[in-house]
């Protein structure tokens, strides 16, 4: 009784388009360089723009087959993208002096990578959210900006992002 059972469930995850994650690669076969040139930036907020395609170069050269160029007219294919708006605002107040213990941020990314032969859209995200929080010191003698961490950890995660649906075409 339970063998049949088996079969069942097997035959139907088999046909039902059911795949192991990190096993595949949507890309065409044809690719095997792509440039990441400076990301536009349509705010007040420079650094993040800066970050993001050194940190996604990082993360192409660590986790993928594709070589990274720095001229476009030499790759494959172009990631392109613009920081669209930086949003930052406190969470967490200090009780004792009113001032912002916390802070909340939030970046909308638009992304494209385009196969440079074809001009076909590889993926596309006109609205990627990123967030990241981080902590502000109270005491002003102690004083850390926390911000800077803050981006390069929204870089890092949003790079690890772009690539990983990249490679799964999600």
């Amino acid at each position: 009784m339970k063998l049949p059972a088996v079969v069942a469930v097997t035959t139907m995850l088999a046909s039902c388009g059911y795949h192991v994650s990190g096993r595949g690669d949507p890309m065409p076969k044809t690719l095997k360089t792509i440039a990441i040139p400076s990301f536009g930036n349509l705010t007040t907020r420079y650094k993040l723009a800066e970050r993001l395609p050194a940190a996604l170069t990082r993360e192409f050269i660590s986790r993928t087959r594709y070589q990274v160029v720095a001229d476009p007219n030499d790759a494959d294919a172009l990631l392109q993208g613009t920081v669209v708006s930086y949003n930052a605002y406190p969470t967490v107040f200090d009780p004792a002096t009113g001032r912002a213990a916390g802070v909340q941020v939030i970046v909308i990314l638009q992304l494209k990578m385009v196969e440079r032969a074809t001009n076909r859209v590889l993926y596309q995200r006109d609205t990627f959210e990123a967030r990241a929080r981080y902590e502000i010191s109270v005491d002003q003698v102690a004083f850390f900006d926390e911000g800077s961490a803050a981006l390069d950890r929204m870089a890092l995660e949003v790079s690890r992002t772009v690539v990983s649906s990249l490679l799964e075409n999600f």
